[in-house]
């Protein structure tokens, strides 16, 4: 009796009798003959419910925690039972999850160590498929997901997309701002997208968000103005200035097109001038104050030679000042804002003349996020992790095990080692 509740300790079975254990020599494992204990059988896996024995079922193996260097696995008869609500189906047993081929303290090693090392690392280690890897963290964080509530106290949100394979495939992310933990993520970037996070959260938890942040994605404006019509809604720095670069970068390939001669059919080759304009990309995007000497000796060439050019860079630079002067003085910001506005419409740059315009359209959301203070920085951290995580889970063969990863890893629920 002594022996069989060590090795029910070893092995990580509860409610259950240790029969016997022996080795197997020719598959060099450990194998224990377990039985359920009377108070956790007949039990529906779904809803806990002791039912009416259908039949004996099979006898069933389940991989547990390596002994040493040798393989371990859990032997017992799984019956069926008929449960009222959910049909006949595998009585649920005590140490591991249903439909699972591993115990709970099996699954339980492997998540943790997906969520601290490489997910190749732990198909070694723990001496299982790169795909069971991606189950199993699929299936704890089901789990952990269904037992936490992830919205807890959410008032203030940041919603960003995130790509995580090649062919345009993005996963849509939900952070909450005054934690910083990831609270949710959806394979796609859509209306219909976003609109299942609003579903999932509820009418009563979605009125009380406060304050939303975004980019400028119609899709997204969209959404939350129809489910979160009372929250604030304000448009991150990062994105608004990148518009801007995205600008200058316009105009500068404008002023190379012309410098080679390119268009109306003309293939011009970049040469003299033409090759030292190609070659500015880098100093028309960096922040001033971490140029080069040799940058700010190509910015000074262009303020010469490419006086159009030099105006289109200004520009960015004075929309970057009004989110610089945001954290300091928000009405310097506003005005300063207002100002940009102005000097770009009057800029005679078709190019700025449309940004202007764009500005003037997400105005409000604008102000919004610099009178609140809110940006996109968290989410933007929270993205740059899953962009590594996304590395370390390659192989993946379902974004929900990526997202199962994530939320694991960037949540407030990191899964612990068994019986830590």
């Amino acid at each position: 009796m002594r022996s069989a509740r060590v090795w029910a300790g070893l092995l990580g079975v509860e409610q259950a009798v240790v029969e016997g254990v022996e080795f197997d020599p020719v598959e060099s494992v450990v194998v224990a003959r377990v039985r359920v204990g009377k108070g956790a059988s007949r039990r529906c896996p779904y809803c806990g419910r002791r039912c009416a024995r259908y039949d004996g079922g099979v006898r069933r193996r389940w991989r547990a925690l390596d002994l040493g260097v040798v393989r371990a696995v859990i032997e017992a008869q799984a019956p069926r039972v008929s449960c009222p609500e959910h049909g006949v189906l595998v009585a649920s047993v005590p140490w591991a999850r249903h439909g699972a081929g591993h115990t709970r303290a099996f699954d339980q090693m492997v998540a943790w160590l997906a969520v601290h090392t490489a997910k190749s690392a732990v198909s070694q280690l723990m001496r299982v498929s790169w795909r069971t890897v991606g189950a199993i963290v699929a299936r704890v964080w089901a789990d952990t997901g269904a037992a936490a509530d992830q919205f807890e106290g959410l008032r203030r949100i940041g919603i960003d997309e995130v790509s995580y394979k090649k062919g345009h495939r993005y996963l849509t992310v939900v952070v909450d701002h005054d934690t910083g933990r990831l609270v949710w993520a959806a394979p796609g970037k859509s209306a219909a997208t976003l609109n299942g996070f609003f579903d999932v959260l509820g009418p009563e938890r979605t009125a009380k968000i406060t304050h939303v942040s975004a980019d400028g994605a119609d899709w997204i404006t969209t959404v939350i103005r129809r489910r979160c019509p009372n929250a604030v809604r304000c448009a991150d720095a990062f994105h608004v200035v990148a518009w801007a670069t995205d600008a200058v970068d316009r105009v500068r390939r404008q002023a190379w097109n012309e410098a080679t001669g390119r268009g109306a059919g003309r293939r011009g080759v970049a040469v003299g001038a033409a090759r030292q304009l190609k070659n500015t990309r880098w100093t028309l995007w960096k922040n001033p104050q971490n140029l080069t000497d040799a940058q700010q000796a190509t910015l000074a060439w262009i303020a010469k030679t490419h006086p159009r050019l030099h105006r289109a860079w200004a520009l960015k630079e004075g929309l970057r000042l009004v989110f610089t002067l945001a954290k300091t003085s928000p009405a310097a910001a506003l005005e300063a804002l207002d100002r940009w506005i102005g000097w770009a419409r009057r800029s005679r740059i078709d190019v700025f003349i449309d940004l202007q315009r764009r500005i003037t359209r997400h105005r409000d959301a604008i102000i919004a996020a610099i009178e609140h203070g809110l940006s996109n920085g968290r989410i933007e951290s929270v993205n740059a992790k899953i962009r590594l995580i996304t590395r370390m889970a390659f192989g993946y063969h379902s974004p929900h095990a990526l997202i199962a990863l994530a939320m694991l890893s960037l949540g407030s629920h990191r899964p612990q080692l068994p019986k830590r």
